[in-house]
């Protein structure tokens, strides 16, 4: 009796221990804090508006989503180093990175949310926004050896931010784009989804986001933010984009444990398509290929938007091809049927492009296991 006692007993810890493990892992980031106020504005400070809206952010979803563990980067106000943001995402083995901030700018009027991803700043509008977040890491000691050198306002800092392959960018995306829609569903101005190279965003290794509530130098708007009607607008507004995110997720684990059989994607939004420096941009083909042979192609990189076909990114590489799924283009190095061909191609785009993976497709569609 004794020793079935003990095996029960046993067998009830580990079923919590595992239920412990499943538990969806998001960090909640209140930007700035302490010495760092962030922008100023007539009546209120960001620190003080980040920090409010995140920990209303955080019980929504402590009362609406029992699986889900919130970490926050502070819940005072106090200072906490860029990298150590981060850092404490990566150490938690987060699921989920929100940093929550405030924009104003020196002149205009400028109004409206925006949610920010990894990537080159594509105006000098993002560019300013990088600046000013990233601007932080003067505050901190020793600085230069932490950022290997990064200088947050030096143009040139960024381009380093240009050859970032992101392997969640799509999900970031993703998420960045449910928290403006949510936003438009509250009524507030939709600056949409941007990139720029937040070095927050950088040091993550999960899906991450860097919301930009609206601007203190607008007075109408910092009235707004500076509420408690309109903070809780604002975080409600994550809070929905959060749970529809969440649900997807759900759904898209559901599915894969679920899958016993080889089953066919959804049809891509466009036809997979091409580029050699020989022949410009051509449509791939069966040409001698069995239209329902399995084709291994290694998966390099993924962007928000189409890249040329002469761009850095490819690093020289022939055989680049993309597909398009939710709206995200996915670069493939190669094609073949045959496995041990790719994983030699494989071998090869690993040494350049970090997290490279192979992908199978049948009649120009990506299946899955």
């Amino acid at each position: 009796m004794k020793i079935y006692t003990y095996i029960t007993i046993t067998f009830l810890l580990s079923l919590l221990k595992i239920q412990a493990q499943k538990d969806f892992v998001i960090v909640i980031d209140p930007g700035h804090g302490g010495k760092d106020s962030g922008c100023v504005g007539a009546i209120s400070k960001e620190k003080s508006i980040n920090l409010a809206v995140s920990l209303q952010l955080g019980e929504l979803i402590e009362q609406n989503h029992k699986d889900v563990k919130i970490i926050y980067t502070r819940k005072t106000d106090v200072f906490i180093p860029l990298d150590e943001r981060a850092n404490i995402a990566n150490r938690n083995k987060a699921d989920l990175f929100v940093s929550i901030h405030v924009n104003s700018v020196k002149k205009g009027n400028a109004s409206g949310a925006e949610t920010y991803t990894i990537g080159l700043a594509n105006s000098d509008e993002n560019l300013d926004v990088a600046m000013r977040e990233n601007s932080v890491i003067l505050m901190e000691d020793d600085y230069l050896r932490k950022y290997e050198g990064f200088d947050p306002k030096s143009t040139e800092s960024y381009i380093i931010f240009e050859f970032i392959q992101n392997k969640h960018m799509e999900q970031s995306v993703l998420l960045a784009s449910e928290i403006q829609k949510s936003f438009v569903r509250s009524k507030r101005e939709n600056r949409g989804v941007r990139q720029a190279g937040l070095l927050v965003l950088r040091k993550t290794s999960m899906p991450s986001v860097l919301i930009e509530l609206g601007f203190l130098s607008n007075r109408n708007e910092e009235r707004f933010i500076a509420s408690k009607e309109g903070q809780t607008i604002l975080a409600q507004s994550i809070y929905n984009a959060f749970s529809n995110y969440k649900k997807d997720y759900d759904r898209k684990l559901g599915n894969m444990k679920g899958r016993s059989v080889e089953t066919v994607s959804q049809p891509v939004e466009t036809i997979t398509t091409s580029y050699n420096s020989a022949d410009n941009i051509q449509t791939i083909t069966s040409s001698n290929k069995n239209k329902d042979d399995i084709i291994y192609k290694v998966q390099i990189l993924t962007s928000d938007k189409k890249l040329s076909e002469n761009d850095k990114r490819f690093k020289g590489y022939n055989e680049i091809s993309f597909y398009i799924e939710k709206g995200i283009y996915k670069y493939t190095y190669g094609s073949t049927s045959d496995y041990s061909k790719i994983l030699n191609m494989h071998k090869k785009a690993s040494k350049d492009f970090k997290g490279a993976f192979i992908i199978r497709t049948k009649n120009g569609k990506r299946i899955y296991k």
